[in-house]
């Protein structure tokens, strides 16, 4: 089991920037991939970026590109979403998730990931 628990959310204003974290426990963090979804209301789950287990592959939805970076501390057990130039648009429900995975290509698919965390809140103000 890998428990993940993200943090760093909160409440800012358009053109703002946000760090989001993802903290696992239970595995060696190193054996997974990692993602991060968003969840706005009344829409279904997107995908906003992954990274693959060594951080050396990374990738991103076109609506956050250049905008948003995923990164992995091995050491620490920690990714990272850096967000900036937010948008109202941005608004959502954010969460990570891991998969067991030493591939070298990220994991893009929800349906792929078998651990999640609670999700933080990112508010984005016009």
């Amino acid at each position: 089991q890998v428990q993940l628990v993200e943090s760093g959310g909160g409440l800012v204003q358009a053109g703002g920037s946000l760090r989001l974290s993802c903290k696992a426990s239970g595995r060696t963090f190193s054996n997974y991939a990692m993602g991060w979804f968003r969840q706005a209301p009344g829409k279904e789950r997107e995908f906003v970026a992954a990274i693959n287990w060594s951080g050396a592959v990374t990738y991103y939805a076109n609506s956050v590109k250049g905008r948003f970076t995923i990164s992995r501390d091995n050491a620490e057990n920690t990714a990272f979403l850096q967000m900036s130039s937010l948008t109202p648009e941005d608004t959502a429900v954010y969460y990570c998730a891991a998969v067991l995975s030493r591939a070298v290509d990220v994991v893009r698919e929800d349906y792929e990931y078998d651990y999640w965390g609670q999700g933080t809140q990112v508010t984005v103000s016009s």
